[in-house]
């Protein structure tokens, strides 16, 4: 059974950063293109962020510059480390694979952007 543990959210001023970090289980981990994802309030969950088997990285257009995606296969866990947050990434922050498993949604962790 797959599980996903993701942590690392808080609250934060404008132009502050957050590490956020998923630990995986249950899964081929190593074998996985995984990503992040978000959810704001009263919007879809969209894609943030993914990573390849062999390390390829992927952003969408509006954090690139700002977030960086990274995995450690020896610890099962993938990592968003954000910089330079605004108000408007402020969302439920989840990870999984890429493309997602819809069956294997964690309950993911909250990132809020406010002064």
């Amino acid at each position: 059974q797959v599980q996903v543990v993701e942590s690392g959210g808080g609250l934060v001023q404008p132009g502050g950063s957050l590490r956020l970090s998923c630990v995986n289980s249950g899964r081929p981990f190593s074998r996985s293109a995984m990503g992040w994802y978000r959810q704001a309030p009263g919007n879809y969950r969209e894609w943030v962020a993914s990573i390849s088997t062999d390390g390829r990285t992927y952003y969408r257009d509006s954090v690139k510059g700002r977030f960086t995606i990274s995995r450690d296969n020896t610890k099962n866990t993938v990592y968003l480390q954000t910089n330079t947050l605004k108000p408007e990434d402020t969302a439920v922050y989840y990870c999984n694979t890429y493309p997602p498993e819809e069956q294997n949604w964690g309950q993911g962790t909250q990132g809020t952007v406010s002064s």
